[in-house]
């Protein structure tokens, strides 16, 4: 559940810091190997490189290589603090008294970093290409011609799908929990609720006596639920207006 948890997360914020990424990377292959002041600077600062990729390459550009990015916050993170996390609930990083042993600590999250580093070292590479991928006008450093998908390909709205379902249950699943409960709670004669006075109530209590783990039950289930009906709806949605759009119009 840890590996679970800390992997959604990671993939939740990477949703909104992707784009930060892609600045991140165009500006540090800007002017590699060159001279200061011998090439041609075309993102001048963060704010001037947000304007500038959104104005030449469109605003869609600066979400570039997500699907690597979350694959590899999904697997980076989700090794490095599930392990770290597994450590700390079998007592490793503790003495005898129950104390917390620093050497211990630095030593676990030392071990899981590496292995989550090296495992997604590959992602990163791809992730980076993708990044960099820029029109001729504002291109810094080698241009790799990757495509994942082909134009207009199903493969896209799946993609596409997949992410979307990440955001849905990270946002969805507290409320989810609670109107399960809500719905499941023993009544009274008059057949109102013994436990909880509504949806509110519910995530209050809920988050109060479990914590915020407690509102993320069956997260994992809700996904695999959930996900692959976000997908084939999407899916068939696109299909469907390409259809239309080939035979109708």
């Amino acid at each position: 559940m840890d590996f679970l948890m800390s992997g959604l997360a990671a993939c939740g914020a990477c949703l909104f810091t992707n784009p930060l990424e892609v600045v991140k990377t165009r500006m540090q292959l800007q002017g590699e190997l060159q001279a200061h002041g011998s090439y041609q600077r075309h993102y001048r600062n963060v704010f001037h490189a947000f304007i500038t990729i959104g104005k030449v390459d469109g605003l869609a550009a600066l979400q570039k290589g997500l699907g690597p990015a979350l694959l590899y916050q999904f697997l980076m993170n989700g090794i490095r603090l599930g392990t770290y996390g597994l450590a700390e609930t079998g007592g490793y990083l503790h003495t005898a008294e129950g104390t917390l042993n620093p050497a211990r600590s630095a030593a676990a999250g030392a071990i899981a970093g590496v292995i989550g580093a090296y495992l997604g070292s590959p992602i990163y590479m791809v992730k980076t290409h993708l990044q960099a991928q820029a029109a001729s006008e504002i291109a810094v450093g080698y241009q790799y011609k990757h495509q994942i998908f082909p134009p207009q390909s199903w493969k896209v709205a799946l993609a596409a799908a997949m992410v979307s379902g990440i955001a849905v249950v990270l946002a969805m699943t507290p409320f989810d929990v609670a109107c399960t409960r809500v719905y499941n709670q023993p009544t009274d004669t008059q057949g109102k609720g013994l436990m909880y006075r509504g949806i509110l109530d519910a995530l209050l209590q809920t988050a109060r006596t479990e914590g915020i783990f407690g509102m993320y039950k069956g997260i994992g289930a809700s996904y695999f639920r959930l996900g692959p009906h976000t997908i084939l709806s999407l899916f068939f949605w696109d299909q469907l207006r390409i259809l239309y759009y080939t035979y109708v119009k």
